[in-house]
């Protein structure tokens, strides 16, 4: 809590105490702050009257005239202060209110267009196991790990990511592991955070729809290395953006599956790694000594995941012994690479991919774990990157033996239309099936597999529901293929 005239340091507003802040006016209380931006489709500044009438007791409203003082208003009695670019100071404006919480908690950033779930659920994971609380915000949700909460976006706005962070910090969490998306970093969502380590997973075609080229998309991303603060940075060499990256940044970690010679920075590099069922055997080489890692995720990226999560809490100050004693205990992350079996069924494995980079990885992975015919069910969003479509064909057509094309989150596009546009990649249209309607597809797939078969349910991983029109359905891949391995 805030008394108003202390947090801004501007004269004549009354010293008021402050209770939280808020973006939604109908989520406004007594003695809140409203933030009234001009979003891409709502102008919030539109309902400053509707959060006065719910109590606030400040409003900071965006303004679009150049001004380095904020100008103040009273509507009802109530302040309203203008600010230029409101938008892109809100993030310190935000910090400075909740007091800054990041400073007090060791706090990880993680970006890149596969992996940042992942590798941010195994360095809250590995935390804990290694005597910290940990809380982590991202695709899956936010709160103390184990105990989160779904979220709308991978990164929430400014206030909502330091308010957050504040409530762990008063829930005794010592770290925070954070998603860092494009978008969050391109809207200065992240802008006033103090990062303790910043990590690179890869780069890979995604929300060209928003970014429009590859180029932006990667500008967007660097910014977390360039120009925020951040005291450790942990890039994934493997990756040719990530080398670029690294070469730029000479005192990042270098982290790679490959055998290096890398004598003149810091490194966490894989000599070794071998596969089995139950994971991998990683043999590491690093600037703090060799080592093994038993792991228990499956695939070739997840042994990326690994060594980037190993490299960060290493340079964090991690013991390397510690580390290989506790890396067995790791679990899988909930709708990544998520196998589900039964007597005398195919396996079925549930992934997140929703990309033509992460579907050509899972279906990698997949194959390791495949002695029979190897199934994709996939499908697209809708109002999305329309261009990526055809590529997806391409790619499940290229690793895949049996293809099937479904609905993912047709929102308020033409599923048909969607469908449509996947089969455009496809060489050999008649090696695929179309089945409109994701339930039934998914029980043609489990249902026409064989035992020996690997069914790769992609798309929506950990997600419950399913967008059609403007509304959310309930669905959930992972409860559908349960149900469907028992019938």
């Amino acid at each position: 809590m805030q008394r108003l005239a202390n947090w801004l340091a501007l004269d004549n507003l009354p010293n008021t105490h402050l209770r939280a802040m808020q973006l939604d006016s109908r989520a406004v209380k007594q003695g809140d702050v409203f933030v009234a931006l001009e979003g891409h489709n709502i102008d919030g500044r539109q309902f400053i009257p509707n959060a006065i009438a719910n109590g606030a007791a400040l409003v900071l409203a965006q303004s679009n005239e150049v001004s380095e003082d904020a100008i103040i208003e009273y509507q009802n009695n109530v302040p309203v202060v203008h600010v230029f670019a409101l938008d892109s100071k809100l993030s310190q404006i935000a910090g400075d209110f909740y007091g800054n919480p990041s400073r007090d908690l060791c706090l990880i950033g993680v970006t890149g267009t596969n992996g940042k779930t992942t590798v941010a659920q195994l360095l809250a994971q590995w935390s804990q196991l290694l005597g910290k609380t940990a809380a982590v915000m991202g695709t899956i949700g936010n709160g103390l790990y184990g105990q989160v909460k779904s979220a709308v976006n991978t990164t929430g706005s400014a206030v909502e990511v330091q308010a957050n962070l504040q409530a762990f910090k008063a829930q005794g969490a010592q770290v925070a592991v954070m998603e860092v998306s494009s978008h969050g970093l391109v809207q200065h969502r992240v802008e006033a955070l103090a990062f303790d380590a910043a990590i690179f997973t890869n780069l890979s075609r995604d929300h060209l729809d928003y970014h429009h080229t590859m180029a932006a998309y990667a500008e967007a991303k660097f910014r977390l290395f360039s120009e925020l603060d951040v005291k450790h940075r942990i890039i994934n060499i493997d990756d040719a953006v990530g080398k670029q990256w690294c070469d730029q940044l000479p005192s990042a970690v270098a982290v790679s599956c490959q055998p290096r010679t890398l004598r003149d920075r810091t490194f966490v590099c894989a000599r070794e790694i071998a596969f089995h069922p139950q994971g991998a055997r990683i043999v590491i080489d690093s600037s703090w000594g060799a080592g093994v890692l038993e792991s228990r995720l499956i695939g070739a990226f997840n042994v990326s995941n690994l060594l980037l999560a190993s490299a960060t809490l290493l340079q964090l100050g991690y013991p390397l012994t510690a580390l290989c004693e506790s890396v067995s205990q790791l679990n899988g992350v909930c709708g990544r690479m998520e196998m589900f079996s039964a007597p005398h069924r195919p396996t079925a494995i549930v992934d997140y991919a929703h990309t033509p980079d992460a579907l050509e990885k899972a279906l990698q992975a997949a194959r390791i774990h495949c002695h029979g015919k190897l199934w994709c069910v996939f499908g697209c969003g809708g109002d999305r990157d329309k261009g990526k479509r055809p590529l997806m064909a391409r790619v499940a057509e290229q690793f895949a033996d049996r293809i099937v094309i479904t609905d993912d989150n047709p929102r308020t596009e033409d599923a048909k239309q969607i469908l449509a546009d996947i089969q455009q990649g496809l060489h050999n249209p008649a090696n695929a099936v179309s089945i409109s309607g994701r339930e039934q597809a998914l029980a043609y797939a489990i249902g026409h597999a064989q035992a020996d078969d690997v069914v790769l349910v992609a798309g929506k991983g950990h997600e419950d529901y399913q967008i059609i029109g403007h509304e959310k359905h309930h669905f959930s891949d992972r409860e559908k293929v349960e149900i469907l391995l028992k019938d």
